[in-house]
């Protein structure tokens, strides 16, 4: 099971998370996504890889629906030793240095919480890419390949 865990404002993480699912699914997987997360979501069945679609807010915050999962995360410190996850992180450079700032966070904590990130973290800049899912749909891709995330 793969579980996608998706940060938006107006639903372009969503749709990157909707795009990218029939490739996993084609990689073997069930795939389930959250839009709007719990962390009883991550950590009451059992996680071994998640993909993280989050979008940065304001002055580089996670999105509202977003919130209450990451404060949750840091609050409760489950420890994440089990998890392998990739994370897909939307931003827009104009903002500076709070560009993909909830991306980026969001690693941190989940690499405090003892999760492994496979493979590098991808940065969609809004200011380059139109549609996220041009950039997403190709790293997906690539990371199922350069990871042996194949199941079937």
């Amino acid at each position: 099971m793969l579980k996608i865990f998706v940060g938006t404002m107006y639903g372009g993480a969503l749709d990157v998370a909707e795009q990218v699912k029939p490739l996993f699914e084609e990689a073997g997987y069930e795939v389930a996504i959250f839009d709007q997360p719990t962390l009883d979501d991550l950590i009451g069945s059992p996680t071994d890889l998640a993909l993280f679609c989050v979008s940065t807010t304001g002055s580089g915050d996670y999105p509202g629906n977003f919130m209450a999962f990451a404060r949750d995360l840091e609050a409760k410190s489950p420890g994440l030793s089990g998890l392998r996850y990739g994370l897909i992180a939307l931003g827009d450079s104009s903002y500076g240095e709070t560009f993909c700032g909830a991306g980026r966070q969001l690693d941190e904590l989940l690499a405090g919480q003892g999760a492994q990130r496979l493979g590098e973290r991808l940065e969609v800049d809004a200011m380059e890419t139109f549609m996220a899912d041009d950039e997403a749909l190709p790293w997906v891709e690539a990371w199922i390949e350069s990871q042996q995330l194949k199941v079937a």
